[in-house]
């Protein structure tokens, strides 16, 4: 059974918020809207997120977001009895018990996420056990809350956060779908000198790749049209792939490494961002770029682009789209 909770009945409007939702990037991008509710509900309300340390400059780009608490549980777990380990995770709990808070919303339904909640001060909150990833993790709340699970990951972030603080779940009354990020365009000697195309690669299986003839065909294509391309990568492996493309592409570059932050600005930059199913697709859709995300080896319907701003799905498991499919998508939405 969920730990008893306090009660909640005539509580003032809470003055400190504590978000735990750690990793993968996509799902951390997930989350943004749920700190602009929480601003735009409580105005006065202070937000910290907890988050590994890989992610943690996604929601340093929220202005509503006071503090990030970085933790490393993926690195840790690889050395779980070294002294660095230790010490790390000291600071870590130090970081966390440094403030109380009125609510705690766990939107991750892990049990490592839920005992992140359940060691911070506050009463924590999380999907019920039928709701939750991870059914076990809802023991660790003080109240659960079973929210739909056919909803798109973004809505249930959002539900679950309007349960916790008591306020009604979003609905098409009010405003537009706001991620509440925001990066200057990156300024950098290598980038074309004319309108570009950010083209995301890579992705993390095999299966969600899209087949290098078809970028081909989609640069060209764009190239016809006055667009430059510009292909990031992550891994050596990565960086390798999109370097083999854009030497393949007309006026196309392979860009050099760069950290999350500084993706963020190449993709502000962009005219138009096509990437297959990983999680820059989704920060280009957060940064209110024009977005085509290309799926090939799952589904759009929970975890597909979503934003007020142009973006659009295309394909699904077992079924990419074809190189003129994308293309068309891309130029429609280039005007």
């Amino acid at each position: 059974m969920p730990l008893p909770a306090q009660p909640r009945i005539a509580l003032p409007p809470p003055q400190s918020a504590l978000l735990v939702k750690t990793s993968s990037l996509g799902d951390v991008i997930h989350n943004l809207p749920v700190a602009t509710d929480l601003r735009r509900r409580f105005p006065q309300i202070a937000i910290d997120w907890v988050v590994e340390d890989a992610f943690a400059d996604i929601p340093r780009l929220h202005p509503a977001v006071r503090r990030v608490i970085p933790v490393a549980l993926r690195r840790w777990r690889r050395r779980l009895f070294t002294r660095e380990t230790r010490v790390q995770w000291r600071a870590f709990r130090e970081a966390l018990g440094a403030c109380h808070y009125d609510v705690i919303v766990d939107t991750q339904g892990l049990v490592k996420s839920a005992l992140i909640g359940w060691i911070a001060r506050g009463n924590c909150y999380g999907y019920a056990a039928e709701a939750a990833r991870e059914p076990l993790a809802a023991r660790f709340y003080n109240r659960t809350f079973a929210i739909p699970r056919n909803l798109h990951a973004v809505d249930r972030n959002r539900w679950l956060a309007a349960a916790a603080f008591d306020y009604p779940p979003p609905d098409a009354a009010d405003p537009p779908l706001d991620y509440g990020i925001r990066a200057d365009p990156l300024a950098a000697l290598w980038l074309p000198q004319r309108r570009y195309a950010v083209l995301l690669s890579a992705t993390s299986r095999d299966d969600k790749l899209w087949a290098e003839p078809n970028w081909l065909t989609l640069a060209a294509d764009l190239h016809a049209h006055g667009i430059a391309c510009v292909l990031p990568g992550g891994s050596p492996v990565e960086r390798e792939r999109a370097a083999r493309l854009a030497a393949a592409m007309p006026d196309a570059v392979a860009a050099p490494p760069l950290d999350i932050a500084g993706l963020a600005t190449l993709i502000a930059g962009g005219a138009i961002v096509i990437g297959v199913d990983t999680g820059l697709t989704h920060l280009a859709a957060a940064l209110g770029r024009p977005v085509v995300a290309i799926f090939a080896g799952s589904e759009p319907g929970l975890t597909g682009v979503l934003a007020a701003t142009p973006a659009i799905n295309l394909g699904g498991k077992g079924h990419p789209p074809s190189a003129q499919t994308v293309s068309a998508a891309a130029l429609q939405m280039l005007g």
